[in-house]
């Protein structure tokens, strides 16, 4: 239990962090920091005045200046120059979610992560408790004792401070119920065209 941390790392970002197993097939960003000193960063510098509203009442983003990790942007500008580098695949985000295609820049063909800029900043996403403990229960998972109010979800890395859109397959996979890995938070038509319109010209480097 954390009792005296607002935030805590939860099992499903677990897959961000080096030192777990997970980690070794995410193509996301994997941070070599110890998830125990991330939290402890993190939880320093946590202003409830911070906290900014996400795509549902339990979900919120912190944004944090990324002064202590060497975590890197993962997401670029589509050009002519490197569409033909693009790849897609069906990914699950565990074993109990549906496999949704996927759209991404294998960074090897990018160049390697020397070719790509550290992020300046972080965008915590969090899960109220309530509601991380409701999608446990609909997936089968123990709900454990946590009791911060705050799990991190999902971290990304960035070069502003404000929330970039959801990859438009992320919002309708929310959009599914709870048992199938979303959320069950109805899809809403004007965030999902604002996130087309971010993703028809950036793609991720994984």
């Amino acid at each position: 239990m954390s009792a005296s941390k607002a935030m805590v790392v939860d099992p499903f970002c677990f897959r961000q962090f080096a030192e777990h197993e997970a980690s070794k097939s995410y193509g996301g960003t994997v941070f070599t920091t110890s998830v125990s000193e991330f939290e402890e960063i993190v939880n320093a510098r946590f202003d409830e005045a911070n906290l900014k509203d996400g795509y549902a009442p339990f979900c919120k983003h912190i944004f944090l200046a990324n002064d202590f990790t060497d975590a890197k942007v993962n997401v670029l500008p589509l050009t002519k120059e490197n569409e033909h580098l693009v790849r897609t695949e069906y990914q699950a985000r565990n074993e109990k979610e549906l496999p949704v295609l996927q759209r991404y820049m294998p960074i090897d063909l990018v160049g390697g992560p020397d070719k790509l800029p550290v992020a300046k900043y972080l965008d915590l996403i969090l899960y109220s408790r309530d509601q991380i403990k409701k999608e446990n229960e609909s997936m089968g998972k123990p709900a454990g004792d946590e009791t911060a109010p705050w799990g991190i979800v999902s971290i990304k890395t960035q070069d502003v401070d404000y929330e970039l859109p959801m990859n438009p397959i992320t919002v309708m996979r929310n959009s599914l119920g709870k048992d199938e890995g979303g959320s069950g938070v109805p899809l809403d038509r004007e965030a999902y065209m604002e996130s087309v319109n971010y993703w028809k010209d950036n793609v991720v480097v994984s």
